[in-house]
């Protein structure tokens, strides 16, 4: 256990310190000056410019850049963003708690929906509900999640002929909610529903279709030839024996979208003006602000490695044949 617990911890490590590389250099070699972005329109000299290059570090040679970044991240400062004049980590501090709001809720529905649904469609093999819902699911996987925002978008928020907008287009609050604290949880739910709904209708087929997979590969196997023969009905036989063994699949996806919290919100918190990490994301392509996002990029991406590595630790608890290999 000692050497697997140490080998995953390792690779792990292994894969931080490549998704720093990547986080620096990805952003290196995209399209734009952000000085001069900055400075569109504005007055400015090519002497002020040099100013502001040298007090941005873009004025050094890319080796001493990406130096002084291993070095300030080793010491859990991701740089000051070029945009808001402030530290990255806290910038991220203050939009990541909308995006967990948002994603976390979003996951859980898509989650308990997708494994529901996927271990009714594989019980119920080749028969109408099986076909209705995964047609359905794989239709909504397809669709780009920004057009199904602005598709519920405007059924929804802003209203379709004579039926009028149930919920807000945008935001995480209302300016005139009263600050106690009932009023304001009710007001953050309401703008809660219209991105959520979207996640939810992207991602659930992704548990639906794995745990379906699952369930239809246990279904064949003795255990619950045995279990029949002991006289249990069908529902104690997938409920009790079927599904928790078709659940270990689905235990890795699970924390893989965990980890990946803010690539999936990115374009709806752009549509819906979500005040979170995937909003700021945008608006940090538009200079670029290259501290900004190298900071968002190594928070991302460090999540999804962690996220996997504890996905391969908790397999191997939950299954046997796993500890035994």
């Amino acid at each position: 256990m000692a050497r697997y617990l140490s080998g995953k911890l390792g690779g792990g490590l292994v894969s931080l310190f490549m998704v720093a590389v990547l986080g620096f250099f990805l952003f290196r070699v995209m399209p734009g000056d952000p000085v001069r972005t900055m400075t569109h329109g504005a007055p400015v000299t090519a002497q002020q410019i040099a100013v502001l290059r040298e007090r941005f570090g873009l004025d050094q040679p890319l080796w001493k850049q990406f130096l002084d970044f291993l070095g300030n991240l080793l010491r859990g400062d991701l740089g000051t963003s070029y945009t808001y004049s402030r530290p990255v980590g806290e910038l991220i501090l203050e939009r990541i708690g909308p995006t967990v709001l948002l994603v976390g809720t979003a996951t859980v529905i898509a989650v308990l929906l997708g494994l529901w649904m996927g271990s009714r469609a594989a019980w119920r093999h080749g028969e109408a509900f099986d076909k209705t819902s995964t047609s359905i699911a794989l239709t909504l996987w397809s669709v780009p999640t920004f057009w199904l925002g602005l598709i519920v978008l405007m059924a929804f928020g802003v209203g379709v002929g004579p039926i009028p907008g149930l919920f807000p287009v945008g935001g995480i609050s209302s300016p005139d909610t009263p600050p106690e604290l009932l009023p304001q949880v009710l007001d953050v739910a309401h703008h809660l529903v219209l991105p959520t709904l979207t996640l939810v209708a992207v991602i659930y087929a992704e548990y639906l279709m794995v745990m379906r997979s699952s369930l239809l590969e246990e279904m064949g196997e003795d255990y619950l030839t045995t279990a029949r023969a002991k006289g249990l009905r069908e529902d104690l036989v997938r409920r009790r024996h079927a599904v928790p063994n078709a659940l270990l699949p689905t235990v890795t996806l699970i924390f893989l979208r965990l980890g990946l919290v803010v690539a999936g919100a990115i374009t709806v918190e752009t549509v819906f003006s979500w005040p979170g990490l995937g909003l700021l994301t945008y608006e940090a392509l538009r200079v670029p602000d290259l501290p900004l996002l190298q900071g968002i990029f190594i928070v991302l991406a460090g999540s999804v490695v962690v996220m996997n590595v504890l996905a391969e630790l908790l397999y191997r608890v939950l299954d046997p044949r796993v500890r035994e290999s």
